[in-house]
């Protein structure tokens, strides 16, 4: 069953330019040079329900304008969306009560009141029970390990606090779909891998419907299977995550490290050679090619240590970027 069904969506913004300058806004209130900008081109895709999918591109692809139409802020120029059986666009309160989105850039907590205001709050506008809130709430805080600052206003947190609080604040009612529009922005590398090890844990455990978009690569391999890559509003890859780096690994970069002295001429013949040491090389070569080569090469030399990897996914997604 989808949780989400996309067809041949579109969304497209109409602004005017203006010159500079004081008489570039007198002349821009008579006359207006009307430009456009498709952010989203005829996006289709569907999502089961229960799916945690990675959503990527390049700044201004048109992932966040795309999210905001799933979650009912926009209304799409052309095409349809289903969410859990909805169309966003009507933002009805059935609708709203299943979802939720957190924006790194953006916050839904009021920044002069503690954290836990805004909170109490939201158990009353989600109906949640007290006993069920109370425990949510005290779970999630101690698991991010911000239980002490909840009474402190949100302004005076740090970001990692306030990111925290944010994500708290959206899975308070237990949403069925969750959209997720760069999460991990700004935090330091623990407070990353703790609210991966959160979203990993309520993607299991609720079966809950998650797109995340994020420039952070590590964020996306460690929760993603899937991936649907978009420049300039046209998505250009729909599919797993191990198949688009197998697809893309042409290479392999083999690490060298033996027991004796070896000529960069003696390996030439097995790839290329990009490094050298008397007792250390690094050699590229074909991916299909490797497992004989590395063979031939463990038989022939000295080999004390060896490393194999491959083109990185944040490789293969740059590449993507710039053939969309």
């Amino acid at each position: 069953m989808n949780a989400i069904t996309v067809n041949k969506l579109s969304k497209t913004f109409r602004y005017h330019k203006k010159a500079e300058g004081l008489w570039g806004s007198v002349k821009a209130m008579f006359h207006r040079e009307w430009l456009t900008k498709e952010a989203v081109k005829d996006a289709s895709f569907e999502i089961a329900k229960g799916e945690f999918v990675g959503f990527l591109g390049p700044n201004g692809a048109g992932k966040t304008t795309t999210l905001k139409m799933l979650s009912g802020v926009l209304y799409p120029t052309s095409g349809s969306a289903r969410v859990l059986g909805f169309d966003p666009s009507k933002r009805e309160d059935a609708f709203k009560m299943r979802i939720a989105m957190v924006a790194g850039q953006k916050s839904q907590l009021w920044i002069t009141l503690p954290a836990i205001e805004t909170f109490n709050l939201l158990q009353k506008i989600y109906r949640v029970p007290e006993n069920v809130y109370r425990k949510r709430l005290h779970d999630m805080a101690e698991m991010f390990d911000v239980t002490e600052v909840l009474n402190v206003q949100v302004r005076k947190l740090s970001l990692g606090q306030r990111m925290k609080c944010e994500l708290i604040a959206s899975l308070l009612h237990r949403p069925d779909v969750l959209f997720l529009d760069e999460p991990t922005i700004g935090l330091d590398i623990l407070s990353q891998k703790k609210m991966r090890e959160f979203l990993k844990m309520v993607n299991q455990r609720d079966h809950t419907t998650i797109i995340l978009t994020s420039h952070n690569m590590d964020d996306v391999q460690d929760l993603c299977r899937r991936l649907i890559v978009v420049n300039e509003g046209k998505i250009g890859y729909d599919g797993p995550i191990d198949k688009l780096i197998r697809d893309y690994s042409t290479e392999k970069t083999v690490s060298l490290e033996f027991d004796e002295r070896v000529s960069k001429r003696d390996l030439e013949e097995y790839g290329t050679v990009t490094s050298k040491d008397p007792y250390e090389a690094t050699i590229n070569m074909p991916s299909e090619d490797a497992p004989s080569r590395i063979a031939v090469i463990i038989k022939k030399f000295p080999v004390k240590d060896i490393n194999i990897s491959g083109v990185s996914l944040e490789e293969v997604v740059a590449d993507l970027f710039g053939q969309t």
